[in-house]
């Protein structure tokens, strides 16, 4: 097949805009990389469009020649889903054009944009798009599996906040899905991943946000972890919806704020980020301080675009990457109990598990209303991510991750979880995560996809 894809693209070149790219083209190396450096793909041929008519170029000449198709917007799937062996890779970072209309409050992102392009063109309008947390991160994978990020506690998840998107489907038709057009894939699009086509536009609605947002960092020594978990469960819930928090297990970081005895220490932080009046934050860290007082602490007011690039270094590309998630209705002493046990078992002092706690905003929306893959009841979504500078050196921390995710099971909501946090989904997993949604997508990809065209994925088999 690489063969083929190699000797007979010339067709594909001419009716592209956008560049081809095949293993003997200049750039094809670096093209082809991935955040994830576990993973090592080497394409058949790299299509970039730079329109949606060339995705739907691309679309029909991998159909066509039986290619497998994987999807690139930011490169930052954890499993190197966005790229595949001897397959078409779509890279779509071409299209990253972002316009706003602060008038009527919505954006337009093509779906290679990433988070940083998002920030970057609505704060210049006092504005934003409920997202995530790493500024090379690509809008549409994480939007397609729901996207949570520190605006989530006020204004909900990503796929709340999306009025609509033009979808590149497996039969190289480009469909606009929204709530009163093509309405089951709008819905299934809004959780259920990559599994309908290629999205080349999203369209969100906007809120205000910043430019000037209040940041704090709070860190607590291992040794507190108990007692930490204890004062986070009763002060965060209570804390007013324009005051989020990132709950961290980690190493504390070599910046300037952490008091150089403190650096690459391993303990535990509340990232919390104020967006209303500056008392409401200052009130969220005089509490930690007065519940528990933290080794070091800091707090300042900051660019929100600069809060949205914090997290860029730790998670910068060439690392190797692991992850698993689940959702906990609450940090009861015995999962307290867990997390305590296995986060000094790390290896690398680059892994981390992380909390968000899912409330006021994100309950705001109907379960049933988008396809996403977590009931909207209160609870905590948890992230295990392992992260090493090398291949050899991940497989520690791959073992460290699935421990810690085993013994958490029997204090998890179910055995499902959010998609976008798993790197080895499987279908009893994914039946798990979607509950009684799933039936609902797989008939929607049974209409869209009935061949599996799109399954480089969260893969929902038609």
């Amino acid at each position: 097949m690489t063969q083929l894809a190699g000797s007979g693209t010339s067709d594909l070149r001419a009716a592209m805009q956008g560049p081809v790219i095949g293993p003997d083209d200049p750039g094809y190396d670096e093209t082809r990389r991935l955040w994830n450096a576990e993973h090592d793909r080497r394409p058949a041929v790299i299509v970039r469009p730079q329109s949606a008519t060339d995705v739907q170029t691309a679309v029909r000449y991998a159909v066509a020649e039986g290619l497998e198709i994987a999807v690139r917007g930011g490169a930052h799937n954890t499993a190197g889903l966005s790229s595949v062996d001897d397959g078409m890779m779509i890279d779509l970072s071409l299209l990253n054009q972002v316009s706003v209309d602060p008038t009527t409050r919505r954006a337009k992102a093509g779906g290679g944009a990433l988070l940083g392009d998002l920030d970057a063109a609505t704060q210049q309008h006092g504005l934003a798009v409920p997202a995530g947390v790493v500024s090379h991160t690509g809008v549409g994978g994480l939007t397609l599996g729901g996207g949570m990020g520190l605006l989530t506690r006020k204004h909900g998840l990503s796929i709340d906040n999306l009025e609509s998107v033009r979808v590149v489907t497996a039969d190289g038709n480009l469909r606009r899905a929204a709530a009163g057009e093509n309405p089951d894939l709008f819905w299934a699009v809004r959780g259920g991943g990559g599994n309908f086509g290629v999205v080349t536009e999203f369209e969100f609605r906007l809120h205000e946000a910043g430019p000037i947002v209040h940041y704090g960092m709070s860190f607590w020594p291992a040794d507190q972890g108990a007692e930490f978990f204890r004062m986070t469960r009763e002060l965060i819930p209570a804390l007013p919806r324009e005051v989020n928090v990132l709950i961290g297990c980690l190493n504390a970081p070599p910046a300037p704020f952490v008091p150089q005895e403190h650096q690459f220490k391993a303990g535990y932080a509340l990232i919390t980020v104020g967006f209303g009046a500056p008392a409401q934050h200052a009130d969220a860290m005089e509490q930690y301080r007065s519940a528990l007082p933290p080794l070091f602490d800091f707090t300042t007011p900051m660019p929100y675009v600069a809060v949205q690039q914090l997290l860029d270094e730790p998670n910068a590309w060439g690392m190797c990457h692991y992850e698993k998630g689940l959702y906990l209705e609450t940090l009861s002493d015995e999962a307290i109990a867990v997390i305590t046990d296995h986060f000094p078992q790390k290896t690398s002092a680059q892994s981390v598990a992380l909390f968000y706690h899912l409330d006021h905003g994100y309950l705001e929306t109907p379960d049933d209303a988008t396809a996403f893959s977590g009931r909207r009841t209160e609870r905590y979504a948890m992230f295990l991510i392992a992260t090493t500078p090398t291949v050899e050196a991940l497989e520690p921390e791959r073992a460290w991750v699935r421990s810690f995710w085993d013994a958490l099971q029997p204090h998890a909501a179910g055995i499902g979880s959010y998609v976008n946090g798993m790197t080895e989904p499987d279908e009893a997993r994914l039946q798990a995560a979607y509950g009684d949604k799933y039936d609902r997508l797989l008939q929607t990809k049974c209409t869209y996809d009935p061949t599996n065209v799109f399954r480089r994925n969260q893969n929902i088999k038609p």
